[in-house]
């Protein structure tokens, strides 16, 4: 036989005796029951011989002792794990319902699982603005160099649908029907002994009358207010009477550094203007073609009332006034002296931005626009200048990112969007053509980071195909940085601007350079090796056609 040790040790407490597995039951007697009999008895009882107790090595017990462990589990720590389960469940709950709602789990990033194919299940009432919207990347500790063959076949799948194909450029009648308004205020031929665009518009306001109290960059803008301000107090000295009419001069740009941001356009705009013959605009970066003739100050705010052609006229009065000035003096009456003085305008956005045409323009085929800026910009100004300034497109775009990116910055997160950004180019690739979707506005706003800004040669073909190609200077910014006083002299050349004394090409070639990229996003570093090894896989078509059109392979950008 073999008996529970705890019913025959006299030294235990009764507590655990009446705890005892076999001395529990509702018939259970001390007297009668033959284990608890005796209690002052100490020798155990095995197998009918008597033992000490301290010879015993091993007390076995029944196999159904084990669970009574469990069953003896204080009350308070069962409810403690009751407890904790429960609070874990609701966590559990609520972390899939946020996920859900921010679309982590109904729209999962491919990047992260390696699945890199097209969104056939992107419901036709849903935009990629949309998808953008409400889609957060998470932050996966992954590895990057194994992205890289799964992004490639992206690629190679936008590379196999690129067509340079020429667009049909509209007539004059077309554009006309587009922009009647603009078509009233801007004439046909300008004053013949200005070397600028410009032309006597009659004045039907009186002296009470305030000649900017309408006009949208001043009532938008804080900034411009006091420029228009300065021009008020100015503007009836520079009235020219005629048979008792006035009249003001208007003016358009003689040029335009029509792109790319992020090219140091904005330090060859501060170089440039420092030349004698040479003014600007009183904003550096009206984005009129572009946006505000459409009512777009920023286009994910919506539209807003659309800045008429006399806004756009009105910034170029300071410069106007100076024209004027040349034109009006005794020297130029009697010698019929020309003007020299030339205006520039310096807005980055007018090679590239043409996302307001799907608001405004009727008439798409197979979704390419069927106007575009250069289209009117030449109906006007058929002998416009144009400067580009280019930059290596992968060191463009990191740069873009740093400078817009508000928080959580990093070169892993910039390969996230990268990565994001390919994958929806390929999707409108399998649909569209080139052009379609480098215009393609909901495609642009959904992208994490601007891809399509670095297509130059699809931009430069469009306004190949309206302006001639000796009136397009195209420049490279790593020239400008390693010998700005070359690049100066070329865009002095270009415009046909007058000699310079040594002091002022010394002003102009020796001043620090503009807009370099902030310290806090120098201290990021590089882009990741795998990053910018995918985004020289996907702008070499590009570029190789770049340098084809340009005669210059400096403009593939290849590393030696």
């Amino acid at each position: 036989m073999r008996y529970c040790i705890n019913c025959c040790i006299h030294l235990l407490s009764n507590d655990l005796h009446r705890q005892c597995f076999r001395c529990r039951g509702p018939n259970h007697n001390n007297q009668k029951c033959p284990v608890c009999k005796g209690e002052n008895k100490i020798p155990l009882y095995t197998d009918s011989k008597q033992m000490k107790l301290l010879a015993v090595l091993e007390v076995r017990t029944d196999h159904s002792e084990s669970w009574n462990g469990f069953f003896c589990l204080r009350k308070g720590k069962l409810c403690s794990l009751i407890f904790g389960l429960i609070i874990m469940t609701l966590v559990m709950a609520s972390y899939i319902l946020t996920g859900a709602k921010h679309g982590l789990l109904l729209i999962p990033s491919p990047f992260h699982y390696g699945a890199f194919t097209s969104n056939p299940s992107l419901m036709d009432n849903e935009s990629l603005s949309d998808m953008k919207d409400h889609y957060q990347p998470s932050k996966m500790n992954i590895s990057y160099v194994k992205d890289y063959p799964s992004i490639k076949l992206i690629i190679d799948t936008i590379t196999s649908k690129i067509e340079f194909i020429t667009r049909q450029h509209p007539d004059l009648e077309e554009l006309r029907k587009q922009e009647p308004h603009m078509f009233s205020v801007i004439p046909n031929k300008f004053l013949p002994n200005s070397k600028n665009p410009c032309w006597y518009e009659e004045y039907r306001g009186n002296t009470t009358t305030d000649p900017y109290a309408t006009n949208s960059y001043a009532l938008y803008s804080k900034r411009f207010r006091t420029i228009f301000d300065y021009l008020r107090k100015v503007f009836w000295n520079h009235l020219y009477h005629y048979k008792d009419k006035h009249y003001r001069l208007r003016c358009l740009p003689h040029f335009y550094i029509i792109g790319q941001p992020k090219c140091g356009t904005t330090d060859l705009y501060d170089r440039l203007r420092l030349h004698p013959d040479v003014r600007f605009s009183a904003i550096k970066e009206p984005h009129w073609w572009t946006r505000k003739r459409f009512g777009i100050i920023r286009l994910r705010d919506g539209f807003h009332d659309r800045y008429p052609v006399e806004d756009y006229l009105d910034l170029f009065d300071l410069a106007a006034h100076q024209i004027q000035g040349v034109l009006q003096s005794e020297a130029a009456k009697e010698r019929s002296k020309m003007n020299n003085i030339i205006i520039g305008e310096a807005s980055a956005s007018t090679m590239w931005d043409n996302n307001a045409w799907i608001f405004f323009y009727d008439n798409s085929t197979e979704g390419e626009p069927p106007f575009l800026i250069q289209d009117f910009i030449h109906a006007f100004q058929p002998n416009a200048k144009l400067i580009i300034m280019l930059r290596d497109p992968v060191e463009r775009l990191y740069s873009d990112y740093l400078y817009f990116a508000s928080a959580n910055k990093s070169a892993e997160d910039f390969h996230e969007k990268v990565a994001e950004s390919l994958q929806l180019f390929e999707n409108c690739m399998l649909d569209y053509s080139l052009r379609a979707c480098v215009y393609n506005n909901t495609l642009n706003n959904a992208m994490p980071v601007r891809l399509q800004v670095g297509l130059y040669v699809v931009y430069l073909l469009d306004w190949l195909t309206v302006f001639d190609k000796d009136q397009i200077l195209v420049l490279r910014l790593e020239d400008h940085a390693s010998n700005v006083k070359y690049t100066m002299h070329m865009v002095f050349q270009f415009l046909d601007l007058g000699p310079l004394s040594e002091k002022q090409e010394a002003l102009i070639t020796k001043s620090p350079a503009s807009n370099t990229r902030r310290p806090e996003d120098r201290n990021l570093g590089p882009m990741l090796p795998t990053t910018k090894a995918i985004l020289r896989d996907f702008y070499r078509p590009f570029n190789t056609k770049l340098a084809q059109v340009l005669f210059d392979d400096a403009f593939l950008w290849k590393r030696t």
